[in-house]
């Protein structure tokens, strides 16, 4: 019998979407290996968020209900869920690999002793032997995986599991954890750029993403993105290249090592299409690809391709939309 513990990160007084998709995943586990899910939550609003992890499978809830959990700092969040971890004893700890996910699984993996595998999709369960599947070479294929350590950290792909299936009729414990941590382990106080990344809209909700890369050419680019973003009620994305540039925030970048996004519809303005990026927007369900280049990439995964330079298409576009929307 597995015992799970899902970390359930919250967004504002309630659940992340990427949190909805952890504990959904727990429970489908739990369901085929008999198992429980268990979740925990973090900072003042934990019981709020609890009861909600429980509509969505979790039959024990734990809370750290101290104010310092109030704003996200990585020591401070490792500390409370490997304590929970720890005490729940549970041997699979299954958190969204957003971008908080991103930061924290290799170190709670660390901290615990545990395997960590991430960008996981699904699992498999035969003969009492668990594996872990995820995609692999760019999402042209699947890989499955077991561990050989007694614990695992197991990282969610964004997107991939389905949100709906949640029960507000749902019965469970909500437990207050004797834990209290202090100020004393924050290693860096640049806590305020850390909240203001985690602050801005998040690209992996975004219905409508606009998004800019290398070819925009500099950082003044992004601010005719910006104003078309707007006006679809969007927000903005980038490339990784536009992000190691310097021109945007790193926040902002869409790709297997940034934000896995599924919007209705994404703009890629500029942008080549490296694997990388082509895999992080996998589930778009519209893409128009804007690029000087007709050989480039994006476009064999684009709906519609403009060819051509990205001023003359993204300004008329803003003034048409102007007219009609505003």
């Amino acid at each position: 019998m597995s015992r799970i513990l899902v970390f359930a990160n919250q967004q504002g007084d309630g659940l992340s979407s990427g949190a909805k998709e952890a504990l959904l995943f727990g429970s489908r586990l739990a369901s085929s290996t008999g198992g429980e899910v268990r979740s925990v939550t973090l900072g003042p609003f934990a019981a709020g968020g609890a009861k909600e992890a429980i509509a969505y499978g979790a039959s024990i809830a734990y809370t750290i209900s101290n104010p310092l959990l109030a704003d996200y700092d990585v020591e401070l969040f490792v500390n409370s869920i490997h304590s929970v971890f720890q005490q729940s004893g549970a041997d699979i700890l299954i958190l969204s690999f957003d971008k908080m996910g991103k930061d924290l699984a290799g170190r709670l993996a660390t901290r615990t002793g545990a395997s960590a595998i991430t960008e996981v999709i699904d699992f498999n369960f035969n003969n009492d032997k668990l594996s872990w599947v995820r995609p692999i070479y760019g999402d042209k294929a699947f890989g499955e995986y077991s561990t050989t350590r007694q614990k695992v950290v197991v990282g969610i792909r964004q997107r991939s599991q389905n949100e709906e299936g949640s029960d507000a009729t749902r019965k469970g414990e909500i437990i207050e954890v004797d834990y209290t941590p202090t100020e004393d382990m924050i290693v860096t106080k640049l806590v305020v750029k850390i909240q203001a990344a985690l602050a801005d809209i998040r690209l992996e909700d975004a219905r409508i993403i606009v998004s800019g890369g290398r070819g925009i050419e500099g950082p003044e680019g992004f601010n005719e993105l910006q104003v078309l973003a707007n006006l679809l009620g969007g927000t903005v994305g980038a490339s990784r290249a536009a992000c190691d540039a310097g021109w945007v925030p790193s926040n902002l970048q869409v790709g297997q090592t940034g934000a896995v996004v599924a919007p209705d519809l994404y703009i890629a303005v500029g942008v080549s299409g490296a694997s990388q990026h082509l895999a992080g927007i996998t589930n778009a369900k519209t893409v128009v690809a804007i690029n000087t280049d007709p050989e480039a990439p994006i476009f064999k995964r684009a709906n519609i391709g403009v060819v051509g330079d990205y001023k003359k298409v993204i300004q008329p576009l803003t003034e048409k939309l102007k007219k009609v929307l505003v």
